[in-house]
């Protein structure tokens, strides 16, 4: 599955060098613009400076953002208005920018983080359609043993859903306390539908992803998610179902 956990994982080691950069950043540039502040319009010195809340915010993390946008507008205060080298403002034209700085530089931070959330989400689906075309190639190619086809979808499964484990077992489901994941993606419990986006995966017992041959429940897939909740979209739930699919036409007729 082309999932962006290790983008994710790089994120996170390099986010404390990030937030660094965040307030840095701003401050040797406010600092270099005051060498020359007779020739630099505030305007300009608030363009510079949202640049750099717009480089950290880009990285997906929204506290680099809102530290670039605060550090932004601290230094700004210090090197670049009267009276300089004080946290004070004296002109009301310098207050004026500075809440501006402030206020684009945190909209511009959250346009960023929605544009990088997009980006997230757009490389979900493809990894996800990725996977179903893969345990659809491996069916149609006869080459892999059904076997192998199963543990691949299982491992699927449980990346789409973000379980802990996925397993398969021949046969329904037959427990009622184990929640079942219909052909729409709709999972119900009991007779009873679980609104998986309020409440997420049940933690307490399975969740079952049926593979059907025509109307026939021939096995199913057992998923566990009991170490922290789980909330898959319906888009996710579905790819579970059509993965499980693949799986049917790989198994031998009994």
């Amino acid at each position: 599955m082309v999932e962006p956990r290790g983008g994710g994982s790089r994120l996170v080691r390099w986010r404390p060098w990030i937030r660094v950069a965040a307030v840095v950043g701003p401050l040797a540039t406010c600092a270099l613009l005051s060498t020359f502040r007779d020739s630099v319009t505030a305007a300009t010195a608030v363009l510079v400076l949202v640049l750099w809340v717009v480089a950290a915010a880009a990285t997906g993390d929204r506290l680099a953002g809102v530290l670039a946008a605060v550090s932004g507008a601290v230094w700004f205060d210090f090197f670049l208005t009267e009276p300089y080298h004080r946290l004070t403002i004296s002109g009301s034209d310098d207050v004026e920018a500075t809440v501006l700085l402030v206020v684009i530089s945190l909209a511009v931070s959250e346009i960023a983080l929605w544009g990088y959330r997009q980006q997230a989400a757009a490389l979900r689906r493809s990894g996800y359609l990725d996977g179903v075309l893969g345990a659809a190639r491996a069916v149609a190619e006869g080459d892999v043993p059904a076997a192998a086809v199963v543990d691949v979808v299982a491992r699927q499964i449980a990346e789409v859903l973000g379980a802990d484990e996925c397993r398969f077992v021949d046969g329904a489901v037959h427990d009622a306390r184990v929640a079942v994941l219909d052909q729409e993606g709709v999972l119900t419990r009991s007779g009873r539908t679980v609104d998986v986006a309020r409440t997420g995966l049940p933690s307490d017992e399975y969740v079952a992803v049926p593979v059907r041959r025509g109307e026939r429940t021939i096995g199913h897939f057992l998923v566990t998610a009991t170490s922290r909740r789980r909330y898959p979209s319906s888009e996710q739930l579905r790819i579970a179902v059509l993965l499980a699919d693949q799986v049917a036409a790989a198994l031998p007729e009994s």
